[in-house]
């Protein structure tokens, strides 16, 4: 897939999931492709937790994430890929999984920056805004490692009750 007409060009990518450094897709899609990775935030949208991937649905929120820019000469093929993980035939075309959008997101020195940004299709997220679980503070990351420790830690005993004879 190419980028369409008028629709921003060869834009860096903002990735909120398993394309975050140290998660699983990072080094299957993006290793190798990258020239510059920076931490970004995305406003107007909430993340969800999907079975095993995050999905982004726009509402009011803020999700936390990389902004990815492709290395030189890789733009075209790193688009394909990403197009082809994410479920992304054509705009609005209705066997997407995401939809593929221009979106600002703020970096960590406070400008903003052009991105595609993976959205959930119109199916998708109406489905988790019914039925879905939103992701506290917006960072895949951070429910990642909650998880683990709720997995890890063991219970807390319960507190002393008091004897009355």
């Amino acid at each position: 897939m190419t980028p369409e007409p008028g629709a921003g060009g060869a834009l860096p990518f903002f990735v909120y999931g398993t394309l975050r450094p140290g998660e699983r897709n990072h080094g299957l899609f993006l290793r190798g492709r990258t020239a510059l990775e920076e931490p970004a935030r995305l406003a107007g949208a909430l993340l969800y937790d999907g079975p095993g991937y995050p999905y982004a649905v726009e509402a009011p929120g803020v999700i936390v994430g990389e902004l990815v820019t492709a290395a030189p000469g890789t733009y075209g093929e790193l688009l394909r890929v990403l197009d082809r993980l994410e479920e992304y035939e054509a705009p609005g075309d209705p066997r997407n999984v995401y939809e593929r959008a221009a979106r600002d997101v703020l970096l960590a020195d406070g400008t903003t920056a052009r991105a595609w940004v993976y959205l959930a299709a119109p199916r998708v997220a109406r489905a988790l805004r019914t039925r879905g679980r939103p992701i506290t503070g917006g960072d895949w990351l951070a429910r990642a490692v909650q998880a683990r420790r709720a997995v890890v830690s063991p219970p807390s005993p319960a507190p002393a009750v008091p004897h009355r004879p």
